[in-house]
């Protein structure tokens, strides 16, 4: 339960967000595992000696191997306003990603169309016109090289599709250290990837003033950030 509290980024009435950690899983998958939101709902229950049920509702989600900025809702009216901004786009995310290789330019923008391999958990950048393509679209700039050579790649998502920041980032001969799915020469020694989402910033689903949380990362410390 301690354990949790240290995650804990901000917390009101009607949010919590923790920085989660590479290995955890946000929502219940077919491995089994314990979920963040199931440890969230035991870890408020025991915390505040609540009887009954209590609700966390999934806003987002990240990959397995990926850490950062989770934001979960405690009342079914948040769930449904931050599904909302979702949905139009009013939900923002950045990401930090290092890699080897440096993008060449240092700055820009990707559009690509990928297509989801459900039996392989890949995707893949196809062309514009085949059937299921989903367009993608991100915004990246290199942020800092560190002394051993690799670099810190910032990226803002404009859409949400399956290992998009992954499967892009690779495509330009960019792929993130450790991830051995999209191309990364070697793994990660605790199974990570060095990919993380740095913050979010959305407007409070009741209060409706703007909120910007981000998530301290030690991996960039290589980069004296």
């Amino acid at each position: 339960m301690n354990d949790l509290a240290q995650q804990i980024l901000y917390e009101d009435n009607h949010l919590i967000v923790l920085n989660k950690r590479a290995g955890q899983i946000v929502q219940g998958d077919r491995t089994g595992d314990r979920c963040m939101a199931d440890e969230i709902k035991l870890f408020i229950k025991q915390r505040d000696n609540k009887p009954g049920n209590v609700f966390c509702g999934v806003i987002h989600r990240l990959d397995r191997p990926v850490s950062g900025v989770v934001v979960f809702a405690k009342t079914s009216k948040a769930l449904a306003r931050m599904n909302e901004m979702v949905k139009q786009r009013d939900f923002h995310k950045t990401y930090w990603a290092i890699s080897r290789n440096r993008p060449d330019p240092t700055e820009g923008s990707l559009c690509h169309y990928l297509l989801r391999n459900e039996r392989l958990n890949k995707s893949f950048v196809v062309a514009p016109n085949t059937p299921d393509a989903k367009e993608a679209r991100l915004d990246y700039r290199l942020l800092a090289t560190s002394s051993g050579g690799y670099n810190l790649i910032e990226i803002n998502l404009h859409t949400g599709r399956h290992h998009q920041i992954r499967c892009q980032l690779a495509y330009i001969g960019c792929p993130i250290r450790g991830d051995l799915k999209y191309g990364a020469p070697r793994s990660n020694p605790d199974g990570s990837i060095s990919l993380h989402a740095h913050a979010v910033s959305f407007q409070h689903p009741v209060s409706h003033e703007p909120i910007t949380i981000t998530a301290p990362w030690d991996d960039a410390k290589i980069f004296n950030l």
